[in-house]
């Protein structure tokens, strides 16, 4: 038997080498020069399947090897030349060369109809792409929904962001920090549509040009980027109906005549959201048995509305220069109003007393941000660039909170608190890269100026009037400054590559928080610089074959609000403080992985983190739970990822990735503590291409029991969507219809564990939505200029807000 199976293994592998080809690309312009930089997609024949991508090298041409016998669309653009279509019918064994005269007046083949489809996932070698508009389930949500569903993603109950198993990811939009610390980013994200975004970039282990925070890597939202000849646009219009309505809306225009490109985009939303916890607290006495319990569900409704505009315009001063204006501004609006029981009672269940709790929050965030960015190519081989940006926001939140004890007895207190933020940042870089023959160089540098301003005025309601409340108002004004320099070198001989950078970046703050008649004033401060090396070795065994090794050191700072150790309300019986003793936690990861044709990706990854970011829960006297972070000792994490990129059939793609994580914490808070988990990510999605325009989708999403805190266990959830869409108007406009979490099983739970007391919680919010939306394209289609991702770091990623 094990013959005949090494038999049929033998002939189909035979077989299936006897059934592949290779093809050779070459690109000139009329003039017949070669054109470098040009972008060419292998299409399958009929259905426009993309099988592969690659960029023509110096000489014009590039090499897609391996590929299946069967008919074929080459599909080539490039910025300045109309884009070319060219049919081809691979035959065994054979090396076809395709010259395409490739005119700037071009035009496309006559009689053929090229509608390209885009992978929903791409793996390159240093990332992961992953197309929004290809995913169904996409359709009218909202960033951070479209983060959960993306292979190694997860968020947690907090909207924290966790790659691969690994907290602390840095997130970019449009390669530029937001610099707002996880609260703040998970409201950005949670306003902001996935309409407005065209791809999310996977990072694990990035170069030495980005910032060297994210210990986990690097997650780059780009937003769409309406790159086309004459006057072009879109519209995209989505309405949303979960428990409550939502909206999400958005108009791209662009304009293009000759130097000048002119772009503006709009998106506008709304969306009313409920979150239900059921939460039960039970202390211990010494002797460790329960001796009280606290049950505190909560209903908490809120309504939030976003409005975003971004326009600019890029001008090509000459053919080697270019420089660009970009201004983008966001206003986002939440209003909620909840209720919360805290009820009280003994390890018996008999109730002790009962508290109700009516609060009211108003949110407002503004943001405005001015990018001036410059490219000059100095020759052929070599380019400068320049990057200035400036980022202003106005964060305020007013909340007011009402305490009614129901039993025993009667008893009102109130309290409310104005808590405004202030924060303006301003950052430049400059690069410089240059090609000599194999071998890559490049260069830059980069300061940033970050100044924060929180002024939280807390008052008490004494019976007749409101007194201000010193004890938890707070004002702190914090400072900082990070330059850094960084070079890097990337070189490749045969089927060998090398990748290699050092960053050195130096961090200087200093801290205020201004007295009043119940504190002191006080001040801290800190400088210190750190080297962050990075290297990747990459070898191709075979044309279908490769392998990379990788290693990098990286840097999470606290976020600014983080040292700011003024209290925060979360209910009644549970308190969030700053802490002034955060230190930076550095982190060494390696990695290696192995692809088979870009079909099947697996990985194994180390990283061991030192003064780690943990939650830390702390007890008050008199039952409060004090939510704080700070450093513990060290967190260690073993990964094993696998990937594939699947076409059973024509009609079908399938994409899946499971990721496998064990953990190791170890830290003190009050007592040590350590704890070992193994746990599971997987993604899997499944597009179908049907006849007459119709597509869709099936998706799912599953996390085993996890744990991202020492003092905090996840139990697991998951998540099922589905969706179809049909192309109409020909083909400009697509309508689709989506179902998010189906199932309804996307809620949240587990436990927490503090010093004599633990917490069981869960977390349900209005997950299970049917969206119908419908986009429109109108305009011409040729390429045009590049938009500038800007010089903003890493601080935009460590705004504290709550």
């Amino acid at each position: 038997m094990r013959i005949v199976v090494l038999f049929i293994f033998l002939a189909l592998s035979t077989l299936a080498a006897a059934q592949q080809a290779s093809l050779v690309v070459a690109v000139h312009d009329s003039a017949r020069k070669p054109l470098a930089a040009a972008t060419l997609t292998l299409l399958r024949s009929p259905d426009s399947v993309a099988i592969a991508t690659q960029v023509s090298n110096s000489t014009g041409t590039v090499t897609f090897s391996g590929i299946a016998n069967g008919h074929y669309i080459v599909q080539a653009s490039l910025l300045g030349y109309t884009p070319r279509y060219q049919p081809v019918h691979l035959q065994d064994n054979l090396t076809i060369q395709i010259s395409f005269g490739y005119p700037d007046q071009g035009a496309t083949l006559d009689g053929i109809t090229v509608m390209a489809r885009q992978k929903l996932v791409e793996v390159q070698a240093d990332k992961t792409i992953i197309n929004l508009d290809a995913g169904l389930s996409n359709t009218g949500t909202t960033m951070l929904e479209a983060l959960e569903q993306m292979p190694g993603v997860t968020v947690d109950k907090d909207g924290n962001i966790s790659l691969k198993g690994r907290s602390q990811v840095l997130v970019l939009i449009d390669g530029k920090q937001t610099y707002l610390a996880p609260a703040a980013l998970a409201t950005l994200l949670q306003n902001m549509p996935a309409a407005q975004v065209s791809q999310v970039e996977l990072m694990d282990q990035p170069p030495a040009r980005y910032d060297a925070a994210g210990n986990a890597g690097i997650i780059n939202i780009r937003t769409k980027k309406n790159r086309q000849q004459g006057f072009n646009g879109t519209i995209n219009a989505a309405f949303a109906q979960g428990f409550y309505p939502k909206t999400n809306n958005s108009l791209q225009l662009n304009y293009r005549n000759g130097r000048f490109n002119y772009f503006f985009n709009y998106s506008t939303s709304a969306n009313k959201q409920f979150t239900r916890i059921e939460a039960l607290r039970r202390y211990y006495n010494s002797a460790g048995q329960a001796n009280r319990l606290l049950e505190q569900p909560s209903f908490l409704r809120s309504l939030g509305t976003n409005n975003t505009l971004r326009t600019g315009l890029d001008y090509e001063a000459s053919k080697k220069t270019s420089l660009g204006m970009v201004l983008s501004g966001t206003i986002i609006s939440r209003n909620s109003e909840g209720g919360n029981s805290a009820l009280w009672m003994d390890a018996n269940r008999k109730m002790d007393s009962l508290i109700k709790t009516v609060s009211h929050a108003e949110t407002r965030f503004r943001n405005a941000g001015l990018n001036l960015n410059m490219r000059h190519q100095l020759n052929a081989k070599s380019e400068l660039g320049a990057d200035v940006d400036l980022l202003l926001y106005r964060i305020g939140s007013n909340q007011a909170f009402e305490n009614t004890r129901i039993f025993p007895g009667t008893y009102n207190e109130a309290t409310r608190a104005s808590i405004p933020s202030l924060l303006n940042i301003a950052s430049a870089r400059v690069d410089y890269s240059v090609q000599l023959k194999r071998l890559k160089l490049e260069t830059g540098a980069k300061t940033s100026f970050v100044h924060t301003d929180n002024d939280a005025q807390y008052h008490y309601f004494d019976g007749s009037s409101w007194q201000e409340d010193l004890g938890k108002s707070n004002h702190f004004r914090y400072h900082e400054n990070i330059n850094a320099l960084y070079g890097s070198a990337a070189y490749k001989k045969g089927r060998w590559n090398l990748q290699g950078g050092l960053r050195w970046e130096k961090t200087r703050y200093n801290a205020r928080q201004l007295g009043n008649a119940a504190q002191k004033d006080s001040t801290f401060g800190r400088t210190y610089n750190n080297f962050f090396p990075s290297v990747q070795l990459g070898f191709d065994i075979d044309s279908n074959n490769s392998i990379s090794l990788s290693s990098s050191r990286r840097i999470d700072r606290p976020a600014f609000q983080k040292l700011n150790p003024f209290l925060f309300i979360i209910n009644k019986y549970t308190y969030q403080q700053g802490n002034p003793y955060f230190r930076p936690q550095y982190t060494w990861n390696i990695e290696l992985e192995h692809q088979y044709k870009g079909m099947l990706i697996t990985g194994i990854t180390y990283s061991r983190t030192t003064d780690y970011f943990a939650q830390i829960f702390p007890i008050a006297t008199n039952g409060i739970v004090l939510y704080t972070e700070g450093n513990l000792d060290l967190l260690e994490t073993w990964a094993a990822a696998v990937g594939l990129n699947l076409s059973p059939a024509k009609w079908w793609s399938f994409n899946a990735q499971s990721v496998f994580t064990h953990k190791k914490m170890e830290g003190f808070v009050g007592r040590a503590l350590r704890a070992d988990i193994n746990q599971l990510n997987f993604t899997w999605n499944n597009q179908f291409r049907l006849r007459k325009g119709w597509s869709g989708e099936l998706t799912g999403v599953y996390t085993s029991r996890s744990q991202h805190d020492i003092q905090e266990v996840v139990d697991p959830a998951g998540q099922l969507s589905l969706g179809v869409a049909k192309q109409v108007l020909q083909q400009k406009g697509t309508v689709k219809l989506a179902v998010r979490d189906i199932l309804y099983t996307q809620w949240m739970k587990g436990n927490t564990y503090f010093q004599q007391a633990d917490e069981y919680f869960k977390l349900t919010r209005d997950t299970r939505v049917a969206t119908i939306s419908f986009s429109w394209r109108f305009g011409k289609a040729y390429k045009t200029a590049r938009r500038s991702e800007g010089a903003a770091g890493e601080e935009k990623a460590r705004v504290g807000t709550n």
